[in-house]
């Protein structure tokens, strides 16, 4: 298991000193799987004021298609060979196909009827049931035999900074034939990684970092939690690994509730932070794909400049798809352990 970086140094004449001599450090990590890059650079200190929430949901429920009292009316249903019953409930949650689909086979999964929910209040127990519906949803793909029943997948994009066009929590889930380009890459790296060294990537990089200590988080059941060595996102990425777990559909209720644990604790850590916005992905492996482990990612999604609302992806990482962090992760875990 390999952590690789190169450190560099800018130097600069710096005009609030006189002109004197400043020099900034940068580095470029590479993941140890697929040997993707990532910048550190950038530095920023990772403390953030939250907006006005009252005056920034104000009004969005008005045309919510999400609420309650118009979700029944305007929301689609699957046709009665994908689910008979058109969609699918949990309590107050519902899951019916995405209007706006990523793949042949998408659907959303509202997080219950309450129209804003801050991330520290969204709570273990409403992700662990949303994350049982969509599974029943995959189930049903699975048992129907649909040829998208290949990489069952959630996304959620939680508040606008992260993607999201609503304010209603709400989970995207997929089943598609056709894996996205990070997950596609991981698992064929991974199989390489096994046919070179005869270990599953995961379980080893499981073991390094628990050794190394200063990315490892902790563990909710058999997650394990961590800080990414090169991360996708600018204030870092959380890694969670499922062991003994190739599949979504290997998940048991016990494995997502202590996954919804653990993202309440990544959330309440960000939060404090002032980060109030998100993405996560589920990465999953294909059924006997067995050289690879279930995991997680999760983004935490901010802006560079607030008060103009500038995003936090520009030129270099939606052109050349070079991240970059604006912190060591080192330091962004030592701010997130105290949740483990």
């Amino acid at each position: 298991m390999e952590f690789k970086s190169v450190q560099k140094e800018t130097v600069v004449l710096n005009p609030a000193q006189e002109m004197a001599l400043r020099r900034i450090p940068s580095e470029i990590r590479s993941d140890p799987l697929t040997g993707r890059t990532a910048r550190i650079c950038h530095f920023m200190a990772l403390n953030w004021n939250k907006p006005d929430f009252i005056a920034l949901v104000a009004g969005t429920e008005k045309n919510c298609p999400f609420c309650p009292e118009r979700i029944m009316s305007v929301t689609p249903a699957f046709p009665p060979e994908i689910l008979p019953e058109g969609r699918m409930r949990l309590g107050d949650m519902l899951l019916f196909p995405n209007i706006a689909p990523y793949d042949a086979l998408g659907a959303v999964a509202t997080l219950g009827s309450r129209h804003y929910l801050p991330m520290t209040e969204i709570g273990a127990e409403r992700i662990t049931r949303g994350f049982v519906l969509a599974k029943a949803f995959f189930q049903r793909i699975a048992e129907i035999g649909h040829p998208e029943g290949v990489y069952f997948i959630v996304n959620w994009n939680y508040m606008p900074p992260a993607g999201s066009s609503l304010i209603h929590p709400h989970l995207q889930v997929f089943a598609t034939a056709s894996a996205p380009n990070l997950m596609r890459q991981e698992l064929e790296a991974a199989e390489a990684y096994s046919a070179k060294h005869g270990t599953c990537y995961w379980d080893d990089l499981i073991r390094a970092e628990m050794d190394a200590k200063v990315r490892f988080l902790g563990r909710t059941g058999r997650t394990a939690w961590m800080s990414a060595f090169a991360p996708m996102g600018v204030v870092g990425d959380v890694l969670a690994v499922t062991e003994g777990v190739h599949t979504t559909l290997d998940l048991t209720d016990a494995d997502l509730s202590d996954i919804a644990l653990g993202l309440t604790r990544v959330m309440a850590a960000y939060d404090r932070m002032g980060i109030y916005s998100f993405n996560m992905n589920f990465f999953t492996a294909a059924a006997g794909q067995d050289h690879s482990r279930f995991h997680l990612l999760f983004s935490p999604r901010t802006f560079f400049n607030q008060t103009l609302a500038t995003p936090d992806i520009g030129a270099l990482r939606n052109l050349f798809n070079e991240t970059l962090c604006m912190a060591y992760p080192e330091e962004i875990n030592a701010m997130i352990k105290a949740e483990f």
